[in-house]
């Protein structure tokens, strides 16, 4: 059955959901349909499968048999999936939870509504993390809340225990690591450890509210000790401090508590702030032959750089960002709600909303990172637990639309990057940037449509900013770009884009194509708007492009498509020098054709 788009889900259709939240560049966590944690990726590297030791919980005074985890029922293809033959075993699977949920995205917030008529208490779940369109910093926070909205539906007033109980899920092999309380909440610790650095990292969870108390110090034994003494806690409806232990094994987890009371028909609200601090990664990427693969054996220009987000140059330790997040909480939460709101607000149909909404969340994932000096680097997609083609590929993020309109200067570093270093002095350029962002070889083919797409988004970007002076310090390198553009591909100056080409499709088109050529028509129009605007003489431009919009509408389109003319009898320098992989030499097949 068809399920209306932009609406409530439920029942089975919340299997599969994960909302992202985190910063851009700055990691993510991801709220399930259930109210689930899941695909904590927090070390700038995608890790789909990582279901930590996390729940929040309720327990009434005297009942332990309600005690409840503050999610929905658990997907059945997770229990053999994440468990395996054990059945789920080091998962909160088999605890308690409510039988009923919903789940309605309303980025950058997700709501997600428990039920059970059984239990005297229902709860709301609103997920969010911050999101503002014009302030690119703080929507690049390493942090996220998740808000419970907590009513007593009975006629009696009800004394309840909320808790955040997890285990120390930031250690990592090898390493020293720890477990800290700190204002109403706690911090969990990894530290670097064997010339690893990224091994390093920390993450906090606090809860604002007076009668808050923290146990730090999880019971230490084997097996499910520390997990079934800490449900033994929720279930009676403890609450107490307990610092973490001087000597001996690290305790593995730790527990908010908040005490509270609802009068019949009352809500409260109890506010997690998560917040999360990971200095280094494992990230270096070269450009070497156009690979996409990491290259951590010291082949880039910097040998021992590796990638560092950009708020770890802006705050010092978890406790600052911490600090900052519970200081401009209240600011960064309106201006998100803000956006909701308005985008929201629209007569568009919902499929629309929906896919748009959707993509948007790309932003708070481990697709794109955001270095030091803030400008952006990206892959083209994820995998399970690594990036998936690195390099912010020109001819893939030629496509996406929201950076440039919500984060215009976050998009503009892009084109720095792309007409600086990822390009030489002919103009070439290399269509993957290395990470740390420096110059790039040079001895891969450019990608047509990457390329040519990069002018039409300097254009682009100079009409939403209005900043001329932005535009007159990269001119020359945009026309030095289009000058390699029209010397490698159209070199009889025929208005097209004929010599092989590399693109979108990581194939060569050989004779021209009407998606190249629109590409490179377009291209032209816009160096000409340009180039007149700044008062240089762009008539050679202005008279490719007259020549190529001929050849489009008659040589290239038959009365109902745009199609390709195929030459193979081509062999453009560009392909011979710059192609690394022979692709004849592969195998006899291909020798063949």
């Amino acid at each position: 059955m068809t399920h209306p788009f932009n609406t409530v889900y439920t029942g089975s259709r919340l299997d599969h959901i994960a909302f992202p939240l985190g910063g851009i560049g700055a990691g993510m966590v991801c709220v399930e349909g259930s109210g689930a944690m899941s695909h904590v990726s927090l070390r700038h590297t995608p890790d789909v499968h990582h279901e930590p030791y996390v729940y929040s919980a309720v327990s009434i005074v005297g009942r332990p048999d309600l005690a409840r985890v503050l999610e929905g029922p658990v997907p059945r293809w997770k229990i053999r999936a994440r468990g395996g033959g054990g059945g789920g075993s080091h998962t909160t699977y088999g605890l308690p939870r409510f039988p009923d949920a919903t789940f309605r995205a309303r980025f950058p917030f997700a709501t997600i509504t428990l039920a059970d008529p059984e239990h005297p208490l229902g709860v709301e779940i609103n997920a969010w993390s911050p999101f503002s369109p014009g302030n690119a910093d703080g929507s690049s926070l390493p942090a996220a809340a998740l808000e419970y909205n907590i009513t007593n539906h009975t006629e009696e007033s009800i004394d309840f225990v909320f808790s955040y109980n997890a285990k120390n899920f930031m250690a990592q092999a090898g390493a020293d690591a720890r477990v800290t309380s700190r204002g109403g909440g706690f911090v969990f610790s990894s530290d670097a450890c064997d010339q690893r650095p990224w091994t390093r990292g920390d993450y906090a969870a606090t809860v604002d509210h007076p009668s808050a108390q923290v146990n730090a110090a999880w019971f230490r034994g084997g097996w499910f000790d520390a997990a079934t003494m800490a449900w033994r806690d929720v279930s009676n409806a403890a609450c107490y401090t307990k610092s973490p232990p001087d000597t001996g094994n690290p305790t593995p987890g730790a527990t908010i508590f908040v005490p509270l009371t609802l009068a019949a028909g009352e809500t409260q609200t109890v506010t997690v702030r998560l917040c999360w601090y990971v200095p280094a990664s494992t990230y270096r990427f070269c450009s070497a032959a156009g690979s996409a693969q990491a290259d951590i054996t010291g082949n880039c220009a910097t040998a021992d750089d590796h990638h560092r987000a950009w708020y770890t140059a802006q705050f010092e330790d978890i406790h600052a960002v911490n600090d900052f997040w519970r200081a401009h909480y209240a600011a960064l939460r309106h201006d998100a709600d803000r956006f909701r709101r308005c985008f929201y607000d629209t007569t568009l149909p919902p499929e629309v909303i929906e896919a748009v909404a959707a993509n948007l969340t790309i932003l708070k994932s481990p697709t794109v990172l955001r270095q030091t000096d803030g400008r952006l680097w990206c892959f083209e997609g994820c995998v399970d637990d690594t990036g998936c083609c690195a390099g912010s590929c020109t001819h893939v993020w030629n496509y996406a639309q929201a950076l440039p309109h919500l984060f215009p200067d976050l998009e503009r570093t892009l084109r720095a990057t792309e007409f600086g270093e990822s390009q030489d002095n002919a103009g070439h350029q290399q269509f993957r940037s290395s990470l740390p962002i420096q110059p790039t070889q040079h001895d891969f083919h450019a990608a047509a449509d990457g390329q040519l797409g990069g002018i039409l988004k300097i254009h682009r970007e100079w009409r939403i900013s209005g900043n001329t002076k932005w535009l007159e310090e990269l001119w020359p390198r945009v026309r030095m770009s289009l000058d390699y553009c029209i010397r490698t591909w159209d070199p009889q100056r025929r208005g097209i884009v004929e010599e092989p080409h590399h693109n979108s499709y990581d194939i060569e088109f050989w004779g021209p194509d009407s998606m190249c050529c629109s590409f490179y028509v377009a291209a032209l129009a816009a160096a000409v708007a340009m180039g007149r605007a700044l008062g240089d003489d762009v008539d050679t431009y202005d008279a490719l492009r007259q020549k190529g919009r001929v050849y489009l509408e008659q040589a290239l389109f038959n009365g109902d498509y745009f199609f390709q003319d195929v030459h193979r009898d081509k062999a453009a320098p560009d392909v011979v020098s710059h192609n690394a992989v022979d692709w004849k030499a592969q195998s006899p097949e291909a020798a063949a054709l």
